[in-house]
């Protein structure tokens, strides 16, 4: 099969390499799109992501989708032809952390993309079956593959315990920002504030159900009066993320998503007295079903955050699309063609 190979910062080099055969429980998959994500790019201009060091040759890509060709021995879930979309980790499923249902939390936890476990932008993979989730054909393959991003905004909205009603500020309107506020919308919140620098991103957050939307360049979000219960933060960027703390509601629950510098300012004075909930999150754990059902019924438009396709001869091309076209949300590879 074929494989584009990471073998150093800002080197992609196309490799023939074996087709993977499948081990117990496992289904062989061929893979249909996967979509570009922050990390990827992180991983082709820096060669690392913190402690995640890309130290020898890594296939990059962890929001796959595709077509089930082969099932190993003992895996009896899918049948070849099954369109399915791939939950890029495999946890060890014995640990504390899986016991409990925080598998994402596993500290052996194989993930997709993540040195040194190969990813997606290849031919076919394969992966434990508990993870490859069936989609209805009326989930497109680009839509299925995005199921994975969506996740982390499904995730996030569990997390801060959105509902009818709930008042959201969104704090960044990447392809991240964007996914929390669909998700936002489907799980019933009538306020939703998305702020960000792209008026083009903003003008997107507002098609897609945003009923405020703020450039944060030219307007204060102190001066906007929106008192949030749930902040989805996702910008990463510390200074965003202190500013929109101190606009939160008595007993808020605010959320860090996106990953900017390693530490933050707290306004711990406005924490303590609102008795804010403040939280991390890191991937998600039990949302395909979810996230597959929104999608099916269209709750969620993942098509339209598609901004181009890219072979997989391509990838650099894909990897590098959001330095040339600033209203790029999503790129996606699709290895087949």
């Amino acid at each position: 099969m074929r494989a584009a190979v990471l073998h150093g910062v800002g080197k992609i080099v196309m490799e023939e390499r074996p087709r993977p055969e499948p081990g117990p429980r496992q289904v062989l998959v061929q893979v249909t799109s996967v979509g570009t994500c922050g990390s990827d790019v992180h991983y082709y201009e820096h060669g690392r992501i913190g402690d995640f060091v890309v130290q020898s040759p890594l296939v990059l890509g962890h929001e796959p989708a595709g077509i089930v060709v082969q099932s190993g021995p003992r895996a009896g879930r899918h049948h070849p032809g099954q369109r399915v979309s791939l939950e890029p980790g495999v946890p060890d499923f014995t640990c504390a952390q899986c016991r409990a249902g925080r598998y994402n939390l596993c500290p052996r936890m194989r993930f997709f993309g993540t040195p040194p476990i190969d990813g997606a932008f290849c031919e076919y993979v394969v992966t434990h079956e508990e993870f490859a989730h069936p989609v209805p054909d009326t989930v497109s393959d680009d839509a299925a593959a995005l199921i994975e991003p969506l996740s982390v905004g499904v995730w996030a909205c569990l997390k801060a315990r959105v509902g009818p009603g709930t008042r959201v500020l969104v704090t960044g309107a990447g392809p991240i920002g964007l996914l929390c506020l669909q998700a936002a919308c489907a799980f019933g919140a009538t306020q939703i504030m998305v702020t960000d620098v792209n008026p083009a991103r903003l003008g997107r957050a507002r098609e897609l159900g945003a009923t405020a939307i703020l450039d944060v360049r030219t307007e204060s979000l102190t001066d906007a009066l929106f008192e949030p219960d749930a902040l989805l933060e996702c910008s990463g960027r510390p200074a965003a993320t202190a500013q929109a703390v101190r606009t939160m509601a008595r007993a808020g629950r605010v959320v860090l998503i996106g990953m900017g510098g390693d530490e933050i300012p707290l306004p711990l004075t406005y924490v303590q007295t609102r008795e804010l909930e403040v939280t991390g999150t890191f991937r998600y754990a039990n949302t395909w079903p979810r996230a597959v059902a929104l999608a099916a019924a269209g709750r969620v438009e993942l098509d339209a955050l598609v901004s181009g396709h890219y072979g997989l001869d391509r990838v650099e091309e894909a990897l590098t699309a959001g330095t040339r076209d600033p209203e790029l949300v999503k790129a996606v590879v699709r290895p087949q063609e």
